[in-house]
């Protein structure tokens, strides 16, 4: 009997998902829709228009936005796919939505401010990706959790759709020790072993390291993962390469490459005795993707 095949990345979305999506609605209209009361709800089509390059990633939570406010969306263009714009007179067409004219206005800047977001995430995740791969890297380039409060699920997402790793979602998914949890603990040994007191088995523990020796320390006292964090990508190549060759059959554990990391100098810190290189660029301040809904008139 075959396998079924695996699901898509709505499939991961948690029950709570639709709930955030009618908090963000109740936001944009807390009270009386004036324009609403304006067009009314006559039924109505409207085409979903791509003005920008980049990936489209969202549309789960697009569909999700519009059915609450009594719409339906036909879609063009696959979750993760590329708009391309080319010969197209600099717009295109990648979904229809269709219901009463109040909803789909409603719903329009809602579901275009995520869409735009999402999609830009996607897109930038993306681009870095492609760049490591292209410079022979070929460990993991992920995320960090410098999302957007109330809006993680969204980047979170838009990072996978881009082909990048999410990593931790929250503070419950890693223990993760920072500077500030080792000088608040008093020392390294000491905070990975009451991270894991509590989190067992089950939980692993990451250490931020500033040096070799802090990274040696935190891999006797058992981390499963060491963040070599602010490096020069010179200090990178060396101080992995040794700590990789210094405990190899004695230890296992992942090291991530993390602090200030770019499209402009990544690649001078790729180096595969590095496991993860984790950055807040393909989230914070990217660029967002152009797109505009237009009722059909």
């Amino acid at each position: 009997m075959a396998h079924p095949s695996h699901g898509t990345l709505a499939d991961l979305l948690p029950p709570s998902w639709k709930a955030t999506i009618t908090t963000w609605l109740a936001e944009d209209t807390p009270s009386f829709d004036y324009g609403g009361f304006v067009v009314g709800s006559s039924p109505r089509t409207a085409h979903l228009l791509a003005k920008s390059p980049g990936i489209i990633a969202g549309r789960p939570f697009f569909d999700e936005i519009f059915a609450q406010c009594g719409c339906t969306v036909e879609w063009h263009a696959e979750e993760g796919s590329r708009i391309d714009l080319e010969g197209s007179g600099g717009k295109q067409k990648v979904a229809t939505v269709k219901g009463p004219t109040r909803g789909i206005l409603l719903a329009e800047r809602v579901g275009l401010n995520m869409l735009a977001r999402c999609s830009g995430i996607a897109t930038r995740s993306k681009e870095m990706v492609e760049l490591v791969r292209a410079a022979g890297y070929t460990g993991i380039l992920a995320g960090t959790r410098k999302t957007t409060p109330g809006f993680r699920l969204v980047e979170k997402y838009g990072m996978l759709a881009g082909g990048a790793d999410a990593h931790r979602m929250d503070l419950s998914a890693m223990t993760m020790l920072k500077d500030n949890h080792v000088w608040a603990r008093g020392s390294i040994t000491d905070a990975v072993r009451a991270a894991r007191s509590v989190g067992g088995f089950a939980v692993k523990i990451e250490v931020e390291v500033q040096s070799e020796a802090e990274a040696d320390e935190a891999i006797a006292a058992g981390a499963d993962v060491v963040m070599l964090d602010n490096f020069t990508g010179d200090g990178v190549k060396v101080a992995a390469q040794s700590l990789k060759q210094r405990w190899e059959g004695k230890a296992r554990f992942l090291l991530e490459v993390s602090g200030g990391l770019t499209r402009d100098n990544v690649e001078s810190y790729v180096c595969n005795d590095v496991d993860i290189i984790s950055t807040s660029s393909i989230h914070q301040g990217v660029p967002h993707i152009d797109f505009s809904l237009k009722i059909e008139h």
